[in-house]
């Protein structure tokens, strides 16, 4: 059975966060600074979930399934600012929102819904795919990037690590997110890293999925 909790929330379209991986995030407006020091003084927690458009007002809807982090290092500015890095626990649905009194969203979360524990690893030749499919849109997006460090992450932190960075669409991202196993998420990364490539002119075909 789940369990629900309260908390702030912080809608940032195209950020997602994943249990066990890490976002940091700058935080410059009154309502998000509000925010980070009521989560110091409490739990230390702060839900990260996509606006269904790229406005983040207080109206926007709101997609379903977010990520709840813990903070593990802040570093308070001089002129109030913060930058601040979240270390995900939970992955979450939204059950509704809630008048907290405060300047930002707050929520009531169901969370332990989602299969959140430690993933199996990717089969080999998976592994190699996602690999190749990385190194191809890096090559188009003309990113330098060591591959030889990311060819010695584990599994989950080299596919969670892509699509957080990866430019894709709030959609795409949500859809990452909400992929219910770790081989489900890559096949999807796998998919979109190379539509995205060809989209931005990096290739002319989609070559077929290795099964």
């Amino acid at each position: 059975m789940s369990r629900t909790v309260r908390v702030p929330l912080f809608p940032l379209a195209g950020a997602i966060l994943f249990p066990r991986s890490q976002l940091p995030l700058h935080i410059f407006e009154d309502r998000f600074r509000d925010m980070v020091k009521d989560a110091i003084d409490g739990g230390g927690r702060i839900a990260m979930i996509q606006p269904q458009q790229m406005d983040d007002g207080h109206q926007t809807p709101l997609f379903a399934v977010g990520c709840v982090g813990d903070i593990v290092s802040v570093e308070e500015l001089e002129d109030g600012r913060f930058n601040i890095v979240l270390l995900g626990t939970n992955r979450f649905r939204m059950v509704e929102e809630i008048d907290a009194g405060a300047s930002y969203r707050c929520a009531e979360i169901a969370i332990d819904v989602l299969d959140d524990g430690e993933p199996e690893p990717l089969a080999a030749i998976q592994r190699a795919e996602v690999e190749q499919e990385a190194r191809r849109l890096g090559d188009a997006l003309g990113l330098a990037v060591d591959w030889g460090a990311v060819s010695r992450l584990d599994d989950e932190t080299l596919v969670n690590a892509i699509a957080q960075v990866a430019p894709f669409d709030i959609g795409a991202k949500q859809a990452l997110l909400e992929a219910e196993t770790l081989a489900a998420r890559t096949d999807l990364l796998v998919q979109l890293m190379q539509f995205h490539r060809v989209a931005i002119g990096g290739g002319t075909e989609i070559e077929p999925t290795l099964q």
